[in-house]
């Protein structure tokens, strides 16, 4: 019945004289007008404010991890902010290079990088590799042997560290397809590797324990191994990662970026630990700055059995209620401040009994066809990890701010369907 809690909008939400939905000064309902739907809505000041929550504490070791938003617009706002910006595929660092973002602010990540994507990264003058296995040693060794310089390199290691998240987004515990195991001895002869090499010059150690992680006894727990193993080595640079969880639903709650972080610099003064301290925030940037927009297109109404919505997205611009359960608020923009005493299922338009947007959602109860319909914290992994399922459109990114909107990423065109389709 309650309406959408207040602090899932992005940071400059408010009403307009009518009760609806301001972002950036923007009035959503006309935004949906201009733009179409589904359509992606950002608070730029809200994006411009994480960042420098984390420049504040680490300069440019706060390393924007751009898997969980990507495009031109939001590498030039991460790098002008004073943030560096860690990219894991070919495609990634074109788009950062694209956005003029210089080389050596740049980290590449990623457990299985071609000999393409190395070579990209080594010749463009990133300015960290992380490391993620001996083969991918064994690859910089030929690559530097065919004439190129040796990059400045990370190790990434696996401390061992249960994350209590989704299996899909834990990375830091001994089985795990990332780095090098601490607790095996497999870290420590990688290390012995790299300090041999000639193809890599090792500064530091990286870790990265997870995903949409509340816990923050369990960066206390990374730290630690971290110190043990680590600080011996003498290495100038440490970088725990990203991984900061976001509330997405009512009732949670997770400490802001300043709040881990001044947490990170505690535990690791206390641990011992001298290295330069780095993080990789990405879904605690982006996730809570934008909404999504839809139009409701279908209502039905099964008595006994359950309430469905249908709009016109689903899976294909938000996978991740499919991929790991994960949760959402629904609202309606015109009325931001209603209450919500219909329940219903928030299903998207894909040929799928499974494209579910929202299982248990809340609207007001005068909810109709037409309406717009928007779903709060999707500004991390919606656009990131979209799709062409079903050849549906893939939706526009929309930055507001001051009352202006501007469109950074347009709505897919039917042509752009046929692009690489060679007939």
């Amino acid at each position: 019945m309650k309406p959408l809690p207040w602090n899932l909008l992005p940071e400059t939400a408010a009403r307009g004289d009518d009760g609806g939905l301001m972002i950036g000064g923007c009035d959503v309902q006309e935004l949906a007008a201009e733009f179409g739907t589904p359509v992606f809505i950002y608070d730029e000041e809200h994006l411009r404010n994480r960042c420098r929550e984390a420049v504040a504490l680490f300069g440019r070791h706060a390393t924007y991890a751009t898997k969980a938003f990507l495009c031109k617009a939001m590498a030039k706002l991460a790098h002008e902010e004073g943030m560096s910006l860690d990219v894991a595929t070919g495609g990634e660092l074109h788009i950062a290079l694209s956005a003029g973002v210089p080389a050596e602010h740049l980290v590449f990540h990623g457990n299985n990088k071609s000999d393409q994507e190395l070579r990209a990264a080594i010749d463009a003058g990133v300015g960290r590799l992380v490391v993620d296995s001996f083969d991918e040693l064994d690859r910089l060794d030929r690559i530097v042997a065919a004439g190129r310089q040796a990059p400045d390199v990370l190790l990434r290691v696996t401390p061992g560290v249960e994350a209590h998240t989704h299996e899909f987004i834990a990375t830091g515990q001994n089985d795990s397809k990332f780095g090098f195991t601490v607790s095996t001895g497999i870290a420590a002869k990688a290390v012995e590797r790299a300090l041999a090499s000639d193809s890599v010059k090792l500064v530091g150690i990286h870790a990265h324990i997870g995903s949409q992680v509340f816990r923050v006894e369990s960066f206390a727990e990374s730290l630690s191994v971290l110190a043990d193993f680590a600080e011996p080595l003498g290495l100038p640079e440490l970088v725990v990662g990203g991984g900061l969880g976001v509330p997405y639903v009512e009732g949670e709650e997770a400490p802001t970026i300043s709040q881990w972080g001044r947490i990170l610099k505690d535990r690791a003064a206390d641990a011992g630990i001298t290295a330069t301290l780095g993080i990789e925030p990405g879904r605690s940037v982006a996730a809570g700055a934008a909404i999504t927009a839809y139009t409701v297109g279908t209502i039905k109404l099964l008595d006994g059995i359950r309430n469905y919505v249908a709009v016109d997205g689903g899976m294909s611009d938000n996978p991740r209620p499919v991929l790991y359960g994960s949760g959402y608020e629904t609202f309606l923009p015109r009325a931001v401040g209603a209450e919500r005493p219909l329940e219903a299922r928030i299903v998207g338009k894909h040929c799928e009994s499974g494209d579910i947007l929202v299982r248990d959602a809340k609207l007001p109860a005068d909810t109709m066809v037409g309406d717009i319909l928007a779903t709060p914290v999707t500004g991390a992994y919606g656009h990131s990890m979209g799709s062409n399922y079903n050849k549906v459109l893939r939706p526009p990114v929309v930055f507001c701010a001051g009352g202006d909107a501007r469109q950074v990423v347009r709505r897919e065109r039917l042509e752009d369907l046929l692009i690489t389709d060679l007939g």
